[in-house]
């Protein structure tokens, strides 16, 4: 795995190449590293700002042909946030890069882990955490597809949406306690008792019984977790315990 060390000689390239590219008029450190909290494991997360008359495309195909070249960056995928591409690289010793790349009109903090390091910023609203509405309908629709999956002996496919409804449930028990969602960020910040009532909902054969057990933990974490849309939950409420109530569909 990389060392500290490593990771802050490739920052100190990607800077210099930012230095040295005149389309590039700002740049700043985003995510843990960028408000001091970030661990020997953490990744090394940089964005920039492109000159209007510049083209982003080009700038991104220009990086990646030099970290290719010159630090055998793998380029692994990327990720369009309105007028930002987000481009994910995976360096020696498996450290992850993620480079953005903006429009400077649009360039700024879309939250409070961003540090600016050269050029200027313009205010933009901060992003607002996940919608407990969407997450829990998201997690009903996994509980019955789940549910669906281990009446066709769909094993895997069912196991792939339980685990899929306990991390949204989860998701909606950091939404209550202020804890950041996305990701599983904040899962491990979570009460003890609350993670051990979820220890239930944790897979650990493809046995019948064994999903049908996760599954019934699953939906009773999430309708603990939903006093935030208490008049949604009591709507699917009794149809969530019609999943978990018969040992089979007939």
């Amino acid at each position: 795995m990389f060392s500290p060390q490593e990771r802050e000689l490739v920052r100190e390239h990607l800077l210099r190449l930012a230095d040295a590219d005149d389309r590039i008029v700002a740049g700043a450190e985003v995510g843990s590293i960028a408000t001091g909290e970030g661990d020997r494991w953490a990744d090394l997360d940089l964005t920039f700002a492109v000159a209007e008359a510049a083209d982003v495309t080009e700038v991104l195909r220009d990086w990646t042909q030099n970290l290719d070249r010159d630090l055998d960056a793998i380029h692994l995928f990327d990720l369009p946030f309105q007028r930002t591409i987000y481009r994910v690289f995976l360096f020696a010793g498996n450290l992850q890069v993620d480079l953005s790349f903006t429009s400077a009109s649009d360039f700024g903090a879309l939250g409070p882990k961003f540090k600016l390091l050269f050029g200027h910023a313009v205010d933009r609203p901060h992003m607002p955490p996940g919608s407990a509405h969407h997450i829990f309908g998201v997690a009903v629709h996994h509980a019955v597809r789940g549910r669906i999956c281990i009446e066709r002996g769909r094993l895997w496919q069912a196991e792939y949406w339980i685990s899929a409804l306990r991390d949204h449930a989860l998701e909606l028990a950091c939404l209550r306690r202020g804890l950041e969602e996305s990701h599983g960020r904040g899962f491990d910040q979570l009460p003890p008792e609350v993670l051990d009532f979820f220890g239930g909902a944790l897979i650990r054969s493809l046995e019948r019984e064994e999903l049908l057990d996760a599954l019934r933990k699953g939906i009773q974490g999430l309708l603990r977790e939903s006093e935030a849309i208490p008049e949604i939950a009591a709507r699917a409420e009794p149809r969530l315990k019609e999943l978990i109530a018969h040992e089979s569909f007939l």
